[in-house]
């Protein structure tokens, strides 16, 4: 007997007519969205039939607990779900500032998660089109929630730190385990992954890399303009284009991958997709889709509040937790299921896992904020500064080496991995002050400097 549908029990479930809408909403679940597998199907876990009471005979009430059963209880990190009212209750009673940052991390692990499953439940409903793009959109949710947040408050720098470190944790840190596992999970067997993939997100990556680096170079060696131009608003101005073209690259990426050559990305999935269908209905999906999409607001409002508060108190600079606390904590669902991928010697889905986000980010979601904050008059540019840009730069050829061969060993994940600790080190020792956090070091004019804004 299937878990998922604990109200047909043995012992005094309902069955017949009550379930009619329940089975045909389900029937139009009988497909998969072609975007990259979620780890939420891995870390989703089987949910005890009992908790839903054989006693229940109202339909709606009854549906409501199993939603509830699935989509709270159905996952290995429902564990960590008390974090968020004991956030909410820490700022409501002025807890110290630090225990509200900690707390609201610990609440995003499981959100993010589930907003994931959430998805792609919908995904089966609309079709692998309308499922791709709401996948694309949704992939990294929690960073674009806690970069909205952060540019509303003009935190320039937890911005770029944050989708810097997203960028890096998944090219380096989730591919780099990834590898490691996989390869010693199977020493006496070759690894092999398809290149195809693989090669078409490194372009757009190295593509995004030139949109970072010329902003970078144009402040080192241009001069100011006639009239008094500054070089940092021309390199706004540069920043603003290149954010346009990245977009419309991506663009151009969704329609390769879910028109024009959808079987490239979809064959690596047909294994994992064979008998699935949805767990819930389509209507259930999005409000709670909604709901813990208000959640993660939320949460990403208390986290950008408190992050210096958290700084000063922990010891540790906004540098590192930005670029190494905020994705690993937001991203641990995705990096799990990455892993687990691997083991199992499903390379390609992997690839399709770390590549796919790290791609997301660096051409989708860093090009949107630098419009945003156009639009909301906060000045953003892409110029991440000389030691950020060098890591993205090394992180993005290292990790195109890495993959050019088609063959994979525990060695390549061990040289991803260390390169992630050599990083996350160089941004422990940089304690920056907020004070001198200026154009000097993060390419961003002040504020009070444009009058014409």
């Amino acid at each position: 007997m299937d878990s998922r549908e604990p109200w047909n029990l043995e012992n005094g479930g309902v069955h017949g007519a009550d379930m009619n809408g329940l089975d045909k909403e389900a029937s139009f679940a009988d497909r998969r969205a072609p975007h990259n597998t979620s780890a939420s199907s891995v870390l989703r876990k089987k949910s005890d039939p009992m908790l839903v009471p054989a006693k229940v005979q109202l339909p709606v009430l009854r549906q409501v607990v199993a939603n509830m059963q699935e989509v709270i209880l159905g996952t290995k990190l429902a564990i960590l779900f008390p974090a968020i009212p004991l956030a909410i209750a820490a700022d409501l009673y002025k807890f110290g500032r630090a225990w509200i940052f900690g707390l609201s991390l610990l609440g995003l692990t499981p959100l993010a998660e589930r907003v994931s499953f959430l998805t792609e439940q919908i995904a089966y409903f609309t079709g692998p089109t309308v499922g791709g793009l709401l996948n694309a959109t949704c992939g990294n949710a929690t960073e674009l929630i806690i970069a909205l947040f952060a540019l509303h408050q003009n935190k320039i720098h937890v911005v770029k730190y944050s989708l810097l470190g997203s960028v890096l944790s998944n090219l380096l840190l989730v591919l780099g385990s990834s590898l490691l596992c996989g390869g010693l999970a199977n020493l006496k067997k070759e690894q092999r992954y398809d290149r195809k993939q693989a090669d078409v997100n490194s372009l757009l990556l190295l593509l995004g890399l030139l949109c970072h680096l010329l902003p970078l170079l144009f402040r080192y060696g241009g001069s100011g303009g006639p009239g008094g131009a500054s070089v940092a608003e021309y390199t706004l101005q540069l920043s603003r284009a290149s954010s346009i073209v990245m977009l419309l690259a991506y663009v151009v990426y969704i329609v390769f991958q879910l028109k024009t050559h959808r079987q490239m990305f979809e064959s690596q999935e047909e294994d994992e997709e064979d008998g699935e269908k949805a767990v819930i209905g389509f209507w259930s999906a999005f409000c709670w889709l909604v709901g813990m999409t208000l959640i993660i607001a939320l949460l990403s409002e208390y986290v950008v509040g408190t992050i210096e508060a958290a700084s000063s108190s922990w010891g540790i600079s906004i540098s590192f937790i930005s670029v190494i606390l905020l994705p690993i904590v937001g991203n641990a669902a995705e990096h799990a299921g990455s892993i687990i991928f691997a083991l199992k010697n499903k390379l390609d889905i992997s690839l399709g896992v770390a590549l796919g986000s790290a791609t997301q980010i660096s051409m989708f979601v860093v090009p949107l904020c630098v419009i945003v904050s156009w639009i909301m008059g906060t000045l953003m540019d892409l110029d991440f500064s000389l030691i950020e840009t060098g890591c993205l730069a090394f992180t993005i050829l290292i990790t195109s080496f890495t993959l050019q061969d088609g063959t994979s060993h525990y060695m390549k994940g061990v040289i991803l991995f260390l390169c992630y600790i050599v990083i996350g080190a160089c941004f422990f020792v940089q304690k920056i002050p907020l004070s001198q956090m200026n154009i000097a070091n993060l390419g961003v004019e002040a504020p009070a400097e444009d009058s014409s804004a």
